[in-house]
């Protein structure tokens, strides 16, 4: 028989009894894809602690039959798990009665990017892929330090250096929040059912960017735009794209910018470059956000 855990918690849950006792089996019809492998369960909170992160309230998106919130109640005060699945929602609260009703755990039966998200102190999540993008973006701002799972691939462009392959609007926008690190890939054996691909864990540490913007909604409006022609020339592509990024005179901003950066794609251009882009764009381009008075 295993010991309790020096704070007097049992031993982690085996995630594969709890899918037995909630009666469910993943469905990647509904990007439902339950993360069974016990070690990575296990590894997954220290990518926050290990960083200094405080876990007194962390939020957990999509717990699914919990495997992940057992281990995060025993780093943290208090755990708030967002579960989409009304009927997973209610095995959560249930299986784990004793944590809710002494107000460690708080479940929420709801969309997470449409439910209204408590404060909180960290993030440890292994997302719903279909909608990891959109959820990162809601996340990020909130200025916390996050390790969330995501498909391979997003996560290295996440992670992507100035100048690579992964280089893109990603790597610049979700850089602009926090440094972003690739901590661990993990393959499709580790759930239940295995997805497609390969995975990875993503842990976000908030920073504030070593140069200035002057609209945060502008600026990453204004990569996005840019980046959707990254195989032209910058010039090019401001012109190209001022329905996407507002800007009412494109052609201002190609005249007042340096020549050499104009000449270049965008996928050589660093964060601080497209920052400095952004500011002179702010200033001649009569933007939309400065016309009514920013975001």
């Amino acid at each position: 028989m295993t010991d309790d855990a020096p704070d007097g918690r049992p031993p982690p849950r085996d995630p594969d009894r709890l899918l037995d006792r909630a009666g469910v089996a993943g469905d990647p019809d509904r990007d439902q894809h339950f993360l069974v492998d016990d070690r990575v369960l296990d590894r997954l909170p220290g990518y926050a602690t290990e960083a200094g992160a405080d876990t007194s309230h962390v939020l957990e998106i999509g717990p699914g039959t919990g495997a992940l919130t057992d281990r995060l109640l025993a780093v943290a005060d208090r755990v708030t798990a967002v579960e989409r699945d009304p009927a997973l929602a209610e095995f959560l609260r249930e299986e784990f009665a004793a944590d809710v009703e002494a107000g460690r755990l708080a479940v929420v039966a709801g969309d997470a990017l449409e439910v209204s998200l408590p404060p909180f102190t960290a993030s440890v999540s292994n997302l719903p892929y279909g909608v990891a993008s959109e959820l990162a973006f809601r996340l990020l701002p909130e200025k916390r330090p996050l390790v969330l799972m995501f498909q391979r691939e997003f996560a290295e462009r996440m992670a992507a250096d100035t100048g690579t392959d992964d280089y893109g609007r990603l790597s610049v926008t979700a850089g602009h929040y926090a440094e972003i690190d690739v901590v661990e890939t993990v393959p499709p054996t580790a759930f239940s059912p295995p997805p497609a691909v390969e995975s990875a864990v993503v842990r976000a540490l908030p920073r504030d960017p070593d140069y200035e913007v002057p609209d945060d909604e502008f600026f990453l409006d204004f990569v996005t735009a840019v980046f959707t022609q990254r195989r032209k020339t910058m010039r090019n592509a401001v012109r190209n794209t001022a329905h996407i990024s507002g800007l009412g005179d494109p052609d201002a901003v190609v005249d007042a910018a340096d020549e050499d950066l104009m000449g270049r794609r965008a996928g050589t251009g660093s964060p601080a470059e497209f920052a400095a882009l952004a500011r002179l764009a702010y200033e001649v381009g009569e933007p939309e956000a400065a016309e009514t008075g920013g975001g």
